[in-house]
């Protein structure tokens, strides 16, 4: 999913809106979409949110008002911002964003029952995890 994927347009456009916190991106195909920097952090591909492997996400919650501070090109197929919150290991891929476009309403929802099922509160603070040593933090 984060991959490249030759058939996916590209970005024409990329714009950040710090006071709305929406990136928004208009794409080859002429689609544009507007993609909340709380949607990018708890959906970002990195290892810290993604885990090692199915089954090892890492709920994300207390983004709703995380902004962005850098957005910093990766070649020619990727964006990697850094939220104010410190996270900034995410790579995300002209696909990888496009996906979050697409699906948005489907994320939002999944997101919602993922804390609705761990009797979590969006805007919660994230719980330390004592003893988590990981080296791709």
């Amino acid at each position: 999913m984060a991959g490249l994927d030759k058939n996916t347009p590209t970005p024409e456009s990329i714009t950040l809106h710090q006071q709305s916190k929406v990136l928004e991106l208009t794409y080859s195909d002429g689609k544009t979409f507007h993609l909340p920097f709380e949607l990018m952090r708890v959906y970002s591909p990195s290892a810290e949110v993604q885990g090692h492997g199915p089954g090892q996400e890492v709920l994300q919650t207390g983004k709703r008002e995380v902004g962005i501070l850098a957005l910093e090109p990766v070649g020619n197929y990727a964006v990697q911002p850094t939220f104010t919150d410190g996270h900034e290991s995410g790579i995300f891929s002209w696909d990888y964003l496009y996906f979050l476009g697409t699906q948005q309403e489907q994320l939002w929802a999944d997101y919602n029952a993922r804390l609705l099922a761990a009797g979590a509160q969006r805007d919660a603070p994230m719980a330390d995890k004592p003893g988590h040593a990981c080296g791709s933090h």
